[in-house]
């Protein structure tokens, strides 16, 4: 009787070591992986084999918690059931072939830290209800074909600490919320067609380490107020149509040394005028 019990115990755990996934959570990935032509993935999954072994899912207490398939030739779209990843904190695509838009629904992770779909050929918009994902910590969508403008609830993301956008046809002025995120370090829009001015809002930004907005359709003054950012080890923000008086430590931030575009397409370089450290940039 006792080996009986020893045995029925043995098998008990031995069946909670190696418990799997949910039948909803593995028809998720499933779902996902023939949404992006799993059958041409450089890697490919065994569906025969545990979900554990399966190339860039890590799973914890029976959770699948992160997917990293970058560079692995993913193409088609991106299916609706990530959603039901409820406890996924990674997702990392970069450098893959995925085309369509982004899921709105990617909005209800609620635990998701990392969204890497970068260097791609998305299109579409950015949906406002990716900023219900509320832990997100990093964003990079850049190298896509993005456009319209950023949410205008993208401030909800008060956790965010890299927003990375670069390379889309993104437009619009950046929304009033965007300067609320006081974990933001890295900020970079460059290369698309983002339009209006860098509010004065923008020393709210106290983490901020790095900016980038080249290489748009931005005005306006320069905001004195950038001086106040402490953190600011580098920015770019040449290729605008800026103007204004800025700080000679300031100017030596910008590794285009202020280089404006106006009206008619001439791109010529704003002279800053020294006087202590204060510069006056104007253009002759």
């Amino acid at each position: 009787m006792k080996a009986t019990i020893t045995l029925i115990c043995t098998l008990f755990f031995t069946a909670l070591m190696f418990a799997e996934v949910s039948t909803s959570e593995k028809n998720a990935l499933i779902n996902f992986n023939k949404a992006t032509n799993g059958s041409q993935w450089t890697t490919k999954w065994d569906f025969n084999a545990e979900v554990s072994t399966w190339f860039g899912v890590k799973i914890v207490n029976d959770k699948v918690v992160s997917i990293d398939l970058s560079n692995n030739n993913l193409s088609g779209t991106l299916s609706q059931d990530l959603s039901t990843l409820k406890s996924l904190q990674t997702l990392v695509l970069f450098k893959n072939n995925i085309t369509g838009s982004i899921p709105a629904n990617l909005g209800e992770l609620k635990a998701l830290r990392i969204l890497d779909i970068s260097f791609n050929k998305l299109s579409g918009t950015i949906p406002a209800e990716l900023t219900s994902a509320t832990s997100l910590k990093e964003i990079h969508l850049f190298m896509n074909d993005l456009s319209g403008d950023l949410p205008s609830t993208i401030g909800n993301l008060s956790n965010l600490q890299v927003l990375s956008l670069y390379n889309n046809s993104l437009s619009g002025v950046l929304p009033e919320s965007l300067y609320s995120i006081k974990s933001l370090k890295v900020l970079a829009l460059n290369s698309n067609k983002f339009t209006g001015e860098l509010s004065n809002l923008v020393s709210n930004l106290v983490a901020l380490e790095s900016l980038s907005l080249f290489d748009n359709k931005m005005n306006g003054q320069v905001p004195l107020n950038l001086e106040k950012l402490t953190n600011l080890a580098e920015m770019n923000i040449s290729y605008n149509s800026f103007n204004g008086i800025v700080s000679k430590k300031l100017a030596k931030k910008d590794m285009l040394n202020l280089t404006m575009v106006d009206q008619y397409g001439v791109a010529s370089t704003l002279k800053v005028v020294m006087d202590k450290d204060k510069a006056v940039a104007s253009e002759e």
